[in-house]
């Protein structure tokens, strides 16, 4: 639970009250490597928090699984095109590894923005964050090249990259195994 409280007051402070309707707020998950937080068909119902673990968001696009972001510990977990409205998703969402979770629900976030000091803040504060990798990534993925879309993952996920299966890395930055290879080759041989 600290480490959730910390990654609330990297963006707002927290009384000792605040605290207290966190802690009865947010709930504890375990799900298991390969399992799915979220399906796609399913309503996203929580906003989540990784206190371990990994996770990716990914598509069924022409019977192929197109990965589009990786989330890890220490990070919140959403597909808010499904929660805040709550409608089906189009995205699912996979456990990489064994990963541990504190979730609210849409209904508890509502409380928690109105019990909270600061709460809207908050979720102010954290939807801009998503909105702007959001941008960032369809606008990477519409006129960068492969290579400089895996250099940028390497940029962006250095802490993680040991942890992702490659054939992952390679649907990520859009393209097929072989050919992030030959990319890895490439970018090696010039170090």
């Amino acid at each position: 639970m600290e480490s959730l409280l910390n990654a609330i007051r990297y963006f707002i402070p927290l009384s000792a009250s605040d605290e207290e309707v966190v802690r009865r707020l947010f709930h504890k998950k375990v799900f298991k490597k390969g399992e799915h937080l979220l399906g796609a068909g399913n309503v996203c119902r929580y906003v989540t928090f990784i206190e371990t673990g990994l996770v990716r968001y990914y598509i069924n696009s022409d019977g192929e699984e197109r990965t589009t972001y990786f989330n890890k510990e220490g990070e919140f977990v959403c597909n808010y095109a499904s929660f805040v409205p709550q409608i089906p998703s189009y995205v699912n969402i996979q456990a990489l590894e064994d990963t541990s979770i504190f979730v609210i629900s849409f209904n508890d976030l509502q409380a928690f923005y109105r019990e909270v000091e600061y709460g809207e803040r908050f979720g102010r504060l954290g939807i801009e964050q998503v909105f702007l990798n959001a941008i960032s990534q369809i606008g990477s993925f519409y006129t960068d090249p492969p290579k400089l879309r895996y250099s940028k993952f390497l940029s962006d996920f250095r802490d993680i990259v040991q942890r992702i299966p490659q054939y992952h890395i390679a649907s990520y930055v859009g393209i097929k195994p072989q050919s992030l290879s030959r990319i890895r080759k490439r970018i090696v041989g010039k170090h």
